[in-house]
């Protein structure tokens, strides 16, 4: 197998292929991050499918093939059709996709009729025009690459020297505006850097699955990253790893073409990114979500047995409850009550006597500290508008005690005020643990009147 490899990668032809869809898999990442984040996913199929009319009328107007002037007539063509697109959504009210699908399904039509006369002429056998619509990356030359590769690299550079105003004029064109950017002239830049990545592509990927070369590698870098600067790295570096592997596996498989092996290449490092990526990926959110859902169940045991006995105190019931009580105050699964309360008994929060279970002092500790902020809570969305300007945490979780001292005043005295309270302490539970360890529930309802009675 690494012999196999070794004879490929020696090949002048496959390096020469190498070369080129690994530059057009990096500009392709990194335009691509441009239309995705501008919600422009389809704008490179429609600019695929537009170049197919002007790779055409090259043809009919130099009658013969000529990689150079296919190229010319394709740019032309796309950049007619994202002309189009922008006056259809600028002066009526048909929106963007929209434009886009009817500008893609009536330039992709003309080039086929466009296409099926060519093929009816007398030279039409050696237009090599199929090789624009599927893709034949083996057909590479040393001059198709050369091309390939000066495009690329003016279009990276041209990315890299207006990073920062293409940045804002994605994430906040009217700001950009505001500030004095020219807008249009930006749009326009970024559509004709957009169609060069997708003219330039063409013969190696084709009309049909260009768009995936764009797309593909910028959505498997969105999971990796919140940062456009980052993003549009890894999007270059997964469009290079695609066009790498594409190249390698059709070349040491017999008749495979490279430009579907390339886009099956990004398609399976956008699953990977999908399940594995460590903030965003499938994985990692499953694991979050178990963890929430963990630590939710273990607050709710917690608030439960801490109501019953805050109930059972101002009732002078005791503080010690069987699992019935318990099911009966809060509707959850039976087994997942077993298995809190087991682990809550191992970490020495609760405790267990006579098939009733209470509270230690540490326990009791937690559990006022949840219903205090769960109450909190509470008051805080019955007068959100009141405190407007709160703000707890960056990462959005409630904690009352990263509350600001004036408004966590004011939030206690409107909980007073709704009678929410809580009015068991941590001090009020001393005796729990003592109680289970002797075996008597007698001495913990006892230590409660002291307490109430001093």
């Amino acid at each position: 197998m690494f012999y196999e490899l070794l004879l490929t990668l020696q090949d002048a032809n496959t390096q020469w292929v190498l070369l080129g869809t690994i530059l057009l898999g990096i500009a392709s990442g990194v335009l691509g991050s441009f239309a995705l984040l501008r919600k422009q996913s389809l704008i490179g199929d429609a600019m695929a499918h537009a170049a197919l009319p002007g790779i055409c009328l090259a043809f009919l107007l130099y009658g013969s093939k000529s990689i150079g002037w296919f190229l010319i007539g394709a740019a032309l063509s796309g950049l007619l059709a994202t002309y189009f697109i922008q006056v259809i959504i600028n002066h009526s009210r048909i929106k963007e996709d929209t434009a886009i699908g009817l500008v893609l399904s009536v330039f992709f039509g003309f080039g086929i009729v466009l296409l099926t006369k060519i093929a009816q002429s007398e030279n039409g056998n050696q237009s090599g025009l199929d090789d624009f619509i599927f893709g034949q990356a083996a057909s590479l030359v040393g001059n198709d690459v050369r091309v390939i590769s000066g495009v690329a690299i003016v279009l990276l550079l041209v990315t890299w020297l207006l990073f920062k105003e293409l940045k804002l004029f994605t994430f906040d064109r009217q700001f950009a505006k505001g500030i004095g950017l020219p807008t249009g002239l930006l749009n326009g830049l970024l559509m004709a850097l957009i169609v060069s990545a997708v003219v330039i592509g063409l013969q190696a990927v084709g009309v049909i699955l260009m768009a995936a070369m764009l797309i593909t590698p910028a959505i498997s870098a969105r999971y990796w990253t919140d940062r456009l600067d980052r993003m549009v790295i890894v999007a270059g570096a997964i469009g290079a790893l695609s066009g790498m592997l594409g190249t390698i596996l059709s070349s040491m498989a017999n008749r495979l073409p490279t430009g579907p092996v390339i886009v099956l290449a990004a398609t399976v490092i956008f699953l990977i990114s999908l399940i594995f990526a460590p903030h965003r990926g499938l994985v990692s959110k499953g694991l979050k979500l178990y963890r929430i859902r963990k630590i939710v169940a273990r607050e709710t045991v917690l608030q439960t047995l801490y109501d019953l006995s805050e109930e059972g105190s101002l009732k002078n019931k005791g503080l010690s409850f069987s699992k019935e009580e318990l099911l009966s105050r809060r509707k959850m699964n039976v087994h997942k009550l077993e298995t809190n309360l087991n682990r809550l008994q191992k970490e020495g929060k609760v405790c267990q006597l006579d098939g009733k279970w209470s509270f230690t002092e540490s326990g009791a500790s937690d559990a006022y500290e949840i219903v205090t902020n769960h109450r909190l809570f509470e008051i805080y969305t019955m007068y959100e508008m009141k405190f407007a300007s709160l703000h707890t945490s960056s990462n959005d979780v409630w904690n009352y005690k990263e509350i600001e001292g004036s408004i966590l005043r004011d939030l206690e005295q409107l909980m007073a005020v709704h009678e929410r309270t809580p009015k068991l302490g941590p001090d009020d539970f001393a005796f729990a643990e003592f109680s289970c360890e002797q075996g008597s529930t007698q001495n913990l309802k006892r230590h409660k009147k002291g307490v109430r009675a001093r």
